[in-house]
């Protein structure tokens, strides 16, 4: 193996576990302490992980984020009808994955009119909105990240391959023709990832102020997403751009 291709197994496994100790590592990959000891010292440089006494620990990269609660304020008009939107694409009997994020959660406030639904979720926010219903709610379990108020460092979510995801709802924080979706934090990024593979059809939720920019961390290419629903606010030149690419592109009218 590659050290460039160990590394990176190390920041994947990292995602999952929150401190891999050296002797862990040695283990795992089958290599000397002072091999361990130059990958940690190289991602910590590329500000992949922190090292810790022992061992590492993954670097929650969230620097420029919002916070939720701000985000949940902004563009509120926008967000509502791309919520509106998203679940016209839901039909009763579907089981669904809502993401968590700002977005998203407006989906879950336009659902009171289906029957039959399994919601399979890592947004607090999203339960809160749909304890009263008669769905059935599967929260992803793991670590709460508190200022997203979403649960990360996803120990269970490797068992979600028996269920039947027909449409998943994704968040981004950057959208771009040439490198599909990104977002600022590792731990949401690897969830998505899993998610995506395990879903029949990917939607991303994402307003205009989103697109035509990449931030920390991809999660997959266009290829992998089947829709984009975002407002109307979007530029025309980058509606014509995304009409070169295989994935659909919807404005939700405010």
């Amino acid at each position: 193996m590659l050290p460039s291709e160990r590394q990176k197994k190390i920041v994947d496994l990292l995602a999952t576990k929150d401190i891999l100790t050296i002797s862990e590592l040695m283990t795992i990959f089958d290599i000397s302490i002072e091999t361990v000891r130059r990958d940690l010292t190289l991602l910590e440089k590329q500000g992949s992980i922190q090292k810790v006494y022992g061992g590492a620990k993954l670097k929650d990269i969230s620097f420029g984020e919002p916070t939720l609660e701000n985000r949940l304020m902004d563009r509120l008009s926008q967000k509502e009808a791309i919520g509106k939107k998203c679940s016209e694409f839901i039909n009763d009997g579907d089981c669904i994955f809502i993401d968590s994020g700002s977005t998203t959660f407006h989906i879950a406030k336009q659902l009171t009119n289906k029957k039959n639904l399994t919601i399979i979720t890592n947004s607090i926010p999203v339960v809160n909105e749909l304890i009263s219903t008669d769905f059935e709610i599967i929260i992803i379990g793991g670590r709460i990240r508190h200022n997203e108020r979403s649960v990360v460092t996803y120990d269970y979510i490797f068992n979600f391959s028996e269920l039947n995801i027909q449409k998943s709802f994704i968040c981004a924080s950057g959208i771009t023709v040439e490198n599909g979706v990104s977002d600022f934090n590792m731990q949401e990024a690897v969830t998505r990832k899993i998610i995506i593979e395990r879903s029949k059809e990917v939607f991303v939720a994402a307003d205009s102020s989103k697109f035509h920019r990449d931030v920390t961390i991809n999660i997959a290419t266009l290829g992998k997403i089947d829709y984009i629903i975002t407002d109307s606010q979007l530029s025309r030149t980058i509606v014509n751009n995304f009409k070169k690419t295989n994935t659909t592109l919807i404005l939700a009218e405010d």
